[in-house]
């Protein structure tokens, strides 16, 4: 088996997938982010031996989808939110190589995500797809010529942080990033700014009175526009989007779908933009994948 762990701020995910990447078990436990690094490898640890003792399976590599940018070739988390604690600089491939005894292999988790889903989902077999989740914040990440495209510094593809969408100020300290439309913690400020009511992006969702339409209406517009611009500068027409705003993908289609009519991209191709089918195992199921081509496999 092949162990996909994602590291996320509040849980990490686990799941323990075959070499043609089926999920045959998972679990999820919480993410100690207050504590340090060291703790945060030692809760997925734990949690991939737990999976490998009852299911009687020997590991062959590990692969960890984990939030901020990273050093994917070193192994090694670079930057990250200030809510996770002695994790920037934090080497997470040798914990897990010296917990585990079996190679393993990092990336970000939107870039997981995306090989997840370019390997075993939505989008398997394009050669040429943007990725884009949209939960707390917004991450974004390229799939061209049929690879994950990190570029020079690990950052590449992401979206969710170039201006340009207005002037509200972001969570990283810029002003007018796509985070700021499109976000969940974006959907629910934009909301309370209208009414008075804090209430969740989810809880929008299900009411879908005026103001929530309003409030997704630019957020899919937003949306339409990051993948107009990666269509003009890489030639990229499809899109794959995830995290949990993309399951209101009701309310954000309509948006997106006039946006992207009302102003194609140079080229003249159409835009295609799919909701993820791996859900809640595509940063594992990706990071799986990642350990599985590492080690000779597809």
């Amino acid at each position: 088996m092949f162990a996909g762990v994602d590291i996320g701020g509040t849980t990490t995910q686990v799941a323990l997938c075959t070499p043609d990447l089926v999920v045959m078990d998972r679990l999820e436990t919480a993410t100690p982010a207050d504590v340090g690094g060291a703790a945060m490898t030692g809760a997925a640890v734990d949690a991939v031996r737990l999976l490998l003792d009852r299911n009687d399976a020997r590991l062959l590599g590990v692969g960890v989808g984990a939030a901020g940018v990273v050093d994917a070739v070193g192994g090694r988390v670079l930057v990250a939110s200030d809510s996770f604690r002695g994790w920037a600089g934090f080497a997470v491939t040798a914990a897990f190589e010296a917990a585990l005894g079996v190679p393993a292999f990092l990336d970000n988790d939107v870039n997981a995500f995306l090989r997840g889903e370019a390997t075993a989902g939505a989008v398997a077999g394009e050669r040429h797809v943007l990725g884009m989740t949209l939960g707390t914040g917004v991450g974004g990440a390229l799939w061209l010529d049929g690879a994950l495209y990190d570029g020079p510094h690990g950052a590449a593809g992401e979206i969710g942080h170039v201006p340009g969408f207005g002037d509200l100020p972001c969570t990283c300290g810029g002003r007018g990033h796509l985070e700021t439309l499109a976000s969940g913690r974006a959907i629910a400020a934009r909301y309370a700014e209208r009414t008075g009511r804090v209430v969740s992006a989810h809880e929008l969702a299900a009411a879908a009175d005026p103001d929530a339409l309003a409030v997704y209406e630019e957020a899919g517009a937003a949306v339409a526009r990051a993948l107009l611009v990666t269509a003009g500068l890489l030639d990229v027409t499809t899109m794959v989007l995830g995290g949990g705003v993309s399951r209101a993908w009701h309310l954000l289609a309509p948006a997106v779908h006039r946006a992207l009519a009302a102003e194609p991209p140079v080229s003249g191709q159409e835009l295609r933009v799919l909701p993820a089918l791996l859900g809640g195992d595509a940063v594992t199921v990706g990071a799986a994948a990642r350990a599985r081509t590492e080690l000779g496999g597809v």
